[in-house]
């Protein structure tokens, strides 16, 4: 079992001693760092509990002026070690601290009242678990330690085995996001990034993406992977993960950078989020992941804020990020609600879409402003879990509501156009996607899975109710044309006998475009399988062919022959060799 998790706390209260006192390494990597017995940068160290468990340790500087140091390093820590030095007590940065904890929604904590053999660490202990149960961590573990005696190091051990074994186990098949908190180059094998992998597996030969806020998107491959200075084929979250990648110079990819699966992701500039206090700056620091860029934040009413940061990043829904003032040192946690929202166009929108993302669970709101998402769209988003009322067409997940709007609405729209044309064979698919407003690349599938649950069926590209084919008053005179031209497939009624039988031009029209008959100059009408009879009488002439004799083939009259010989020369069927003759074309 791997776990990590992150230090926190005031300056000088004895973090990185404690570290090496637990891991038997330094996580201090700079030589001013050792000089000046201060943490500037994120430090690494790890160490083995028990027979199971393998601890990382991302060790973060305490000092004020490295505040977006440290919330680089606790952004992406799924656990966190809180030292109050008992000769100090709780300082302002040990507030600084717990307030980023605390915005990062981080609940696994293990306070450590350290530097016990400098001053009685009861009292300590006792006032920094009552605050921390006013901040929302009742009854939090905790455990008097001295890095410097070994007293009470053993305790920590244990406290930390049983913090971290009852952490939440991450999924192996999920997407890969690694935050990048280093990068460097090593001889012979190129660019390397560090970060901690919370979820999916990363294997050798994958082919990932970086995205750098600086120099954009780059398509990368695993060179190779190295987790506690072991080298490893594959590494499943949560562990510290080293990544040798191809295809990218160091310069291109550096802290604040990530890692991730194509195409799993959505990025977006502008997120909706829940917000804890809707008296925010406008101007604000936004930290995700191990990424810090200056946002701009538009307040949706009490609790939910807009938050606009200039390069676009891969959210999902639920992710945690801290908004931070740099002047008042003031810090908020928010959770992200939306990504990649709808513009606020219209007065009162803003407060509106507040009290929505209050009240409505982000899939189901999602759906109800987009009506229609693709099912792999929901999932990049972090909206995975389907709702109980949803409607599911092929690969498309539909708002309940509009899906019962689109059923309602498509029978009227098919009634409104029968009404207005009686001879009307249904209205067109692409114009009743149109009507519905049916999002362009869903159409092939919803106006089908809409016509059926309306009750509707769909002729040749058009929607109608069951057996109104178009012909309404005459259809009994074309099914008489049809039984007629059965019997005789050549001899087609004249002019007079189609109008006794109710079959002028718009019924004629209306019976071709539904494929009943077919139509030729001067109202000649004949079954729609009438040219291929008619060539299977003309092949048997044996050679070319006068009008005379096809006609007497075909038991028919001039009137007929002549329009559909020039309907079978058309399609290249029969060709004229002179002015008399014809053949049947091979």
């Amino acid at each position: 079992m791997r776990r990590v998790l992150a230090t926190a706390g005031h300056v000088d209260h004895g973090k990185s001693t404690l570290v090496r006192a637990l891991t038997g390494r330094d996580p201090d990597r700079l030589a001013e760092e050792r000089e000046r017995g201060r943490t500037i940068e994120l430090g690494f160290a790890w160490t083995r509990l028990g027979d199971d468990v393998d601890l990382a340790i991302v060790d973060v500087p305490g000092h004020r002026r490295f505040i977006g140091t440290m919330l680089t390093g606790l952004g992406p820590a799924p656990a966190v070690l809180l030292v109050v030095a008992a000769d100090q007590g709780w300082q302002a940065q040990t507030s600084e601290h717990v307030g980023a904890v605390a915005a990062l929604g981080i609940r696994d904590v293990l306070l450590a009242a350290t530097r016990s053999d400098l001053a009685a660490p009861e009292p300590v202990r006792t006032e920094a678990r009552a605050r921390l149960a006013e901040l929302g961590w009742p009854d939090v573990p905790s455990v008097v330690v001295s890095a410097t005696t070994g007293l009470g190091v053993e305790d920590l051990r244990a406290a930390l085995t049983t913090l971290v074994t009852v952490l939440p186990e991450p999924d192996p098949a999920a997407p890969v996001r690694l935050w990048v908190d280093r990068s460097f180059t090593i001889g012979g094998a190129g660019t390397v990034v560090t970060g901690t992998l919370g979820h999916g597996t990363l294997s050798v030969g994958d082919h990932l993406e970086v995205h750098d806020p600086g120099t954009g998107r780059h398509a990368v491959t695993v060179r190779g992977l190295h987790s506690e200075d072991t080298r490893h084929e594959s590494l499943t979250g949560i562990t510290r993960a080293a990544v040798n990648l191809r295809r990218v110079d160091v310069d291109a990819v550096g802290r604040g950078a990530v890692v991730v699966t194509p195409d799993a992701f959505v990025l977006s500039r502008t997120v909706d989020v829940a917000v804890e206090s809707a008296d925010l700056p406008e101007q604000l620091t936004v930290h995700v992941g191990t990424a810090g860029h200056e946002g701009v934040v538009r307040p949706l009413g009490p609790g939910p804020a807009r938050v606009r940061v200039e390069p676009a990043l891969p959210w999902r829904v639920g992710d945690r990020l801290v908004l931070r003032d740099p002047g008042s040192r003031r810090t908020w946690g928010a959770q992200v609600r939306d990504v990649d929202p709808l513009p606020l166009r219209r007065r009162g929108a803003a407060v509106a879409r507040g009290e929505a993302l209050s009240t409505t669970d982000p899939r189901a709101l999602r759906l109800a402003e987009r009506r229609v998402q693709r099912a792999d769209h929901l999932g990049r988003l972090g909206l995975g879990t389907a709702g109980a009322d949803e409607v599911h067409v092929g690969d498309h997940v539909v708002d309940p509501d509009a899906w019962a709007g689109w059923r309602a609405e498509a029978p009227r729209l098919v009634d409104a156009l029968r009404d207005r044309d009686p001879l009307s064979a249904g209205l067109p698919v692409a114009e009743l996607a149109h009507l519905l407003r049916l999002p362009a690349d869903a159409v092939d599938s919803l106006v089908p899975s809409v016509a059926e649950a309306a009750g509707l069926d769909i002729t040749q590209g058009r929607v109608h109710r069951p057996g109104t084919t178009g012909l309404g008053p005459a259809e009994a005179g074309v099914a008489e044309v049809e039984r007629r031209l059965r019997e005789s497939p050549f001899a087609a009624p004249e002019r007079d006998d189609l109008a006794a039988l109710g079959l002028g031009a718009r019924e004629l029209a209306a019976a071709a475009r539904l494929g009943r008959l077919l139509r030729l100059p001067d109202d000649v009408v004949l079954l729609p399988d009438g040219p291929a009879r008619a060539m299977r009488e003309l092949a048997g002439l044996g050679g070319p062919f006068a009008l005379s004799e096809a006609r007497q083939a075909l038991g028919t009259t001039r009137r007929v022959a002549v329009p559909l010989l020039e309907h079978l020369d058309a399609k290249g069927w029969t060709r004229r060799l002179d002015s008399r003759l014809r053949e049947v074309a091979r």
